[in-house]
């Protein structure tokens, strides 16, 4: 019988992480200790290992580019020209709720 589908905390996981990048256990003794399969250990060994920059980013690396405000101002400008052209185009003056 299947046993039903279980949702690991991320404590759990790291404590798993860590415990396998000691390498005082094998997989498979790390896998029977904590009742889970020997390729989720792998997996989350190896993803805390990519990871683990993360940790100590500081929030300055984690913002991406600042975004170009003056393309941005642009297509602002750009959508309010074509929103007054296509207003006046629709027949209605300044009351954006008149109708036909």
């Amino acid at each position: 019988m299947k046993r039903p589908r279980r949702n690991h905390s991320a404590t759990f996981k790291a404590k798993v992480a860590l415990t396998a990048i000691r390498g005082e256990l094998t997989l498979a003794q790390l896998a029977e200790r904590f009742d889970i399969h020997p390729n989720q250990v792998a997996q989350w060994k190896d993803e805390l290992l990519q990871r683990a920059a993360e940790v100590f980013a500081t929030a300055a690396d984690n913002r991406g580019p600042a975004p170009d405000l003056k393309a941005l101002h642009a297509k602002i400008g750009q959508q309010a020209l074509e929103i007054d052209f296509l207003a006046g185009a629709l027949g209605r003056g300044n009351d954006a709720s008149a109708k036909r």
